[in-house]
């Protein structure tokens, strides 16, 4: 099992150095963005491979969790920008517009960066362990906490875009500084930000391996698989799926802050069904049961989305391709390619050990019959 673990973490490694690696390679801003963007939406992958891969909570909400956190990082880089782009009494521009007189409380904390970083990964976990408590203290499981995580997401989104003097509305929220630490700014375009999602995401995926494969990840895997016989055990089931969903929460909102830095603007769009549905299906493409699976298959599904979206032959026609590709993926691969990747592997040992042991077999069957059984 040692063995197994050290070849994980070794393969997990190997990604990430390959990740972080990208800017030596790709000396074009507009590449290094939309590179980025795909390392943010494999942190969103691997937020959903933990809930609904380890401990069987299909999240159709996650892109809630994920605008959550975008928004907290829009208000604090908004207002950084209220010398610049503002009315009377410092408000941001669209405050003026919709005739706000002062700064709402609620974005009063939000000129302290520590308190934005902080609010953009507690903000969603707080609101999905409180939403964790509802529907897993009341037993709610399978079809029908997808269905509460899918209209409470379509909720928030309606209160994002009616309440537009405080949110932007349809706008979102847009003119945003750049994010700047320690005395490194980071430009959408630059390297640097590149380097900022690739290491989250490094973090990100490390963070979830490791809970994965501590006690608390077997329970989990547990309640996903028998969660009656976990329960006659005497462990609190609500208490541990609570615990996975904030945590998923927690790692989309971080994904959201980072979307906002490399997209340099905040929208309703980040709450949306279809993002929400997207991430199920990169998930399931990638193999919901791996970390790693999860991560390489949303950034693979966006990038051949992005370019047969981008490819003349398929501008009308490449979201029939790809939901085409999808069927077909879940019908030949139902643990998604990572699962078909792990089972070739296992075949390949055993290909092996018939190729040396059935001739040898075959031919003492010629000379030697009674052998042959015991071979």
């Amino acid at each position: 099992m040692s063995g197994k673990i050290s070849r994980q973490i070794l393969l997990y490694g190997v990604v990430c150095l390959a990740i972080l690696a990208v800017p030596l390679l790709v000396d074009n801003a507009f590449l290094l963005n939309k590179y980025a963007r795909y390392l943010i939406f494999g942190m969103l992958a691997i937020a959903l491979s933990l809930s609904w891969g380890y401990a069987g909570i299909l999240n159709l909400g996650q892109a809630m969790t994920f605008g959550l956190g975008s928004y907290c990082m829009a208000m604090f880089l908004k207002l950084k920008t209220v010398p610049i782009h503002t009315g009377s009494d410092g408000l941001p521009d669209f405050m003026v517009w919709n005739n706000v007189t002062e700064l709402p409380w609620i974005w009063v904390p939000f000129q302290s960066m520590p308190f934005a970083l902080l609010a953009g990964m507690l903000v969603p976990a707080l609101f999905a362990a409180l939403l964790g408590w509802f529907m897993f203290g009341g037993r709610v499981a399978g079809v029908y906490a997808a269905i509460i995580t899918l209209a409470t997401m379509v909720v928030v989104n309606l209160i994002i875009i009616d309440q537009q003097s405080y949110t932007g509305g349809f706008n979102g929220i847009t003119d945003l500084a750049q994010f700047d630490i320690l005395g490194l700014t980071f430009d959408a375009y630059s390297a640097s930000t590149y380097y900022l999602v690739a290491v989250c995401l490094t973090v990100t995926l490390f963070v979830a391996l490791a809970v994965s494969r501590s006690k608390t990840g077997l329970i989990l895997q547990a309640v996903r698989d028998q969660e009656e016989r976990v329960r006659f055990f005497g462990y609190d089931v609500a208490l541990y799926k609570t615990f996975i969903f904030a945590l998923s929460a927690a790692i989309a909102g971080l994904a959201g802050m980072l979307y906002t830095i490399v997209m340099e603007f905040a929208s309703p769009t980040f709450l949306g069904v279809p993002l929400s549905l997207s991430i199920v299906i990169w998930v399931a493409v990638g193999g919901r049961q791996s970390l790693l699976g999860a991560m390489l298959g949303a950034m693979l599904v966006t990038g051949v989305q992005g370019a047969l979206s981008e490819t003349e032959a398929f501008l009308e026609t490449w979201t029939l391709v790809m939901g085409g590709l999808f069927v077909l993926i879940v019908l030949l691969m139902p643990k998604g390619l990572a699962g078909a990747v792990e089972a070739l592997l296992r075949r390949i040992p055993r290909g092996e050990r018939k190729g040396n042991v059935r001739p040898a077999a075959r031919q003492g069957s010629k000379s030697q019959p009674h052998l042959g059984g015991a071979l």
